[in-house]
């Protein structure tokens, strides 16, 4: 069928263009970022519910209502620990570069080069501190990361289906990129393509892998990682970019049979009460 195959070649590599043109147009807005997520999920929303690759993770109305609730809810957190980030450090790490002379960031680079040495480097930092939730149980614990890969069913929406107190360790990447390097507008555009990535990342969608996925994670290894089963589920840690796994030798390219941190999903609310008590049937967390 001609669209399954233009949905499959395509819809990745034309949503990140949409987003970065888009972007590229007004830098400096604030609704931009906003805008290019609800494009984007209204896109794959609607895609997933006629044409899902897995039809057993059609998510019901009701549970889809309560997850928009939760991921709008989460996005204005996640605002808000960002804000907090900037208050507390952007002076002093101001003043720290000008002591120093190290207000080295490319300014005078091509837009869309920063955006790509930005999108990259945090994912760099977000590769190290996602591996590490997987590898050391008290940072998998006091993060909550747990909750995130309880949902059995996945979709664009789990890109922001964290447990609140992961949006402390999510908003790292940036503020180093942004408060460290003295990163200007450019961290903006990188901000809009990692979540434009997160979204097409957890889609339940039949996607091309084989080019973009060289540099971009492709929901084919996202969901690998995803996997109930934990040697797989600790592979393909770059949510946004794939390249550093390839790089540090953690990427792995195999169907996936089943997501999940157990057999069974947790409840709303024993995905809050992960940091402080597990379900007894989690299969991926580190010992």
């Amino acid at each position: 069928m001609l669209a399954k195959q233009v949905i499959y070649y395509g819809l990745q590599p034309a949503l990140l263009l949409f987003v970065v043109v888009m972007w590229l147009q007004d830098p400096t807005s604030e609704a931009v970022y906003l805008l290019a997520l609800v494009v984007t999920q209204v896109v794959l929303g609607v895609l997933e519910h006629y044409m899902p690759a897995r039809p057993g993770w059609i998510v019901r109305w009701r549970e889809k209502l309560l997850n928009i609730f939760l991921v709008i809810l989460l996005i204005v957190a996640a605002v808000f620990v960002g804000s907090l980030y900037d208050t507390l450090l952007e002076e002093p790490l101001a003043s720290w570069r000008e002591r120093n002379g190290l207000n080295v960031w490319p300014n005078h680079w091509p837009l869309l080069v920063q955006l790509f040495v930005v999108f990259l480097a945090s994912e760099f930092f977000w590769y190290w501190i996602h591996r590490a939730e997987h590898r050391w149980y008290g940072l998998w614990r006091v993060s909550g990361h747990g909750a995130h890969h309880s949902f059995k069913k996945l979709n664009a929406l789990n890109f922001g289906l964290n447990h609140p107190l992961e949006l402390f360790f999510l908003a790292i990447p940036p503020a180093i990129i942004e408060l460290v390097f003295g990163v200007g507008v450019a961290a903006a555009g990188a901000a809009v393509l990692i979540g434009v990535q997160a979204s097409i990342a957890h889609t339940n969608l039949d996607l091309n892998s084989k080019v973009i996925g060289w540099v971009f994670t492709t929901n084919r290894y996202h969901i690998h990682h995803h996997s109930i089963v934990m040697e797989e589920s600790n592979t393909n840690y770059g949510c946004g970019a794939i390249f550093w796994d390839r790089v540090f030798g953690t990427f792995e390219d195999r169907d996936t049979a089943e997501a999940g941190t157990g057999p069974t999903e947790p409840t709303l609310w024993q995905k809050v009460l992960m940091p402080v008590k597990e379900p007894q049937d989690t299969s991926v967390s580190p010992v």
